[in-house]
């Protein structure tokens, strides 16, 4: 039976594989997600048929719960909750790597009876688990607005967080070298707090890039209790979330143009305005229209880019835009859209909601092939898009956003902004392109104001 657990696991380690292979495009996301799924049920399956179950009745309750709370869950959550769902279970797999540690140095004599080296592992496993745990519990609520998106800051803030790393530190040495329970207990508790405090200073347009990161502590939580557990599964599968969610992160940080330090300890968000904006945008005026005007001019255009973000999202106008472009092309208007990497709140946001409506792969383009085609574009349907389309981030150093790629919309001839109000975006800072001379806006819902747009466009 061993043989046989050791060759399971060996196939679900491959199944990992090329899940994640799978999961790098919207084509082959959702067998990715099968192949995965299915690693993780021979892995299961496995060992508990391996017979080395203690409490079977106590097993089966816990496979029931999460089946009622996790099928649900994951079969309602809408698209723009996605981000918090993935919150939620970062933090739920965070908290179990941490539980497991402390039950198995429990069960081993207080951590007496396990090597130094055991130890350590444990206490990794604890340590990160328990930060992953709190951190995910603030992240998520941010992005369900449970809690200000703003970044929470006091006095002395570095240092407080300074003082905790130094005693976790500490105590993680002194736990090693003695094996003592209440030292780990200790630990997990100042690291519960730590979790907290590294979340809270981070503005809303950043707890994505802070979701990814816990992620990746996650995933080296599982893989340090892998080493205590000597199970090779664990190992595999933690060392791959690590891996991946590492890697994510380092983009999503690129996509945005600043460092993780700079995300992590930089309270972004704390400004409201970007330089200026705020005295500029009293008693400045914007240019709005009707749906008729602008069907008109989507109708005439030769190409029409569509720069997708959260609200549409929001008004899950996904099969609207998409019958919209549907009808401009049978009117021999060129249609493509603009993907940011981190438009929406997680990346892919807009290829999975635009998938939904099966839009086209071969439409989307990433940012670097999009760029270079909006000089030649006759019209830019920004539809709740903000922060990804501000030209402060590339113009203007005095901006909190300088230094962020964004899709060069305002270099296209015209420019349309669906928007419900003249809210700023995600970010906090006002936008300069809603004042632009070339920039009309269509106030509404989202969805609204497309169905609108296809009725001008069929009038045309």
């Amino acid at each position: 039976m061993n043989t046989w657990l050791h060759w399971s696991y060996l196939v679900a380690a491959v199944c990992f594989i090329f899940a994640l292979m799978g999961l790098s495009s919207p084509r082959r996301a959702r067998p990715g997600n099968q192949v995965g799924a299915l690693g993780m049920l021979v892995a299961v399956g496995m060992t508990l048929a391996a017979g080395h179950i203690r409490n079977g009745g106590l097993l089966a309750a816990g496979i029931l719960a999460g089946v009622v709370i996790g099928v649900p869950a994951a079969r309602m959550v809408r698209m723009t909750a996605m981000p918090q769902m993935v919150a939620a279970f970062n933090g739920v797999g965070g908290g179990a790597a941490a539980l497991v540690a402390v039950s198995d140095y429990i069960r081993n004599s207080g951590g007496a009876a396990l090597s130094s080296g055991s130890r350590l592992a444990v206490m990794i496993g604890a340590i990160i688990g328990c930060i992953s745990l709190s951190g995910s519990v603030i992240a998520f609520a941010k992005l369900q607005e449970l809690m200000s998106g703003r970044p929470v800051t006091y006095p002395a803030q570095q240092l407080v967080n300074g003082v905790m790393g130094a005693a976790v530190l500490a105590m993680t040495v002194a736990a090693i070298v003695a094996g003592n329970i209440a030292l780990l207990g200790a630990v997990s508790v100042v690291c519960l707090f730590l979790g907290v405090a590294m979340v809270m200073p981070i503005g809303g347009a950043d707890v994505p890039v802070v979701i990814s990161l816990l992620n990746s502590f996650t995933g080296l939580a599982v893989a340090a209790s892998g080493f205590v557990l000597r199970n090779t599964v664990l190992i595999v599968a933690g060392t791959l979330v690590g891996a991946s969610g590492t890697l994510l992160t380092r983009l999503m940080s690129q996509a945005m143009g600043r460092s993780l330090p700079n995300i992590i300890f930089g309270a972004f968000g704390a400004v409201v305005t970007a330089e200026g904006a705020a005295a500029g945008a009293e008693g400045r005026s914007v240019r709005s229209s009707t749906a008729e005007d602008i069907g008109t001019l989507l109708a005439y255009s030769h190409r029409v880019v569509v720069v997708p973000g959260y609200g549409l999202a929001v008004a899950q106008a996904q099969h609207t835009v998409r019958e919209l472009a549907d009808l401009l092309e049978s009117k021999g208007v060129e249609v493509a859209y603009a993907i940011h990497p981190v438009a929406g709140r997680m990346p892919g946001h807009m290829n999975v909601l635009l998938a939904e409506a099966d839009v086209p792969y071969e439409q989307l383009k990433e940012m670097d092939e999009a760029n270079p085609t909006f000089p030649s574009t006759d019209v830019a349907l920004v539809v709740g898009a903000n922060d990804v389309v501000n030209p402060a981030a590339r113009d203007s150093p005095g901006s909190p956003i300088y230094g962020m790629p964004i899709l060069n919309v305002d270099q296209a001839a015209n420019v349309v902004f669906l928007k419900r109000s003249m809210r700023p975006g995600f970010a906090g800072i006002d936008n300069e392109l809603l004042y632009n001379p070339k920039t009309v806006l269509l106030f509404g819902d989202a969805k609204d104001s497309l169905t609108k747009l296809v009725a001008a466009v069929k009038a045309a």
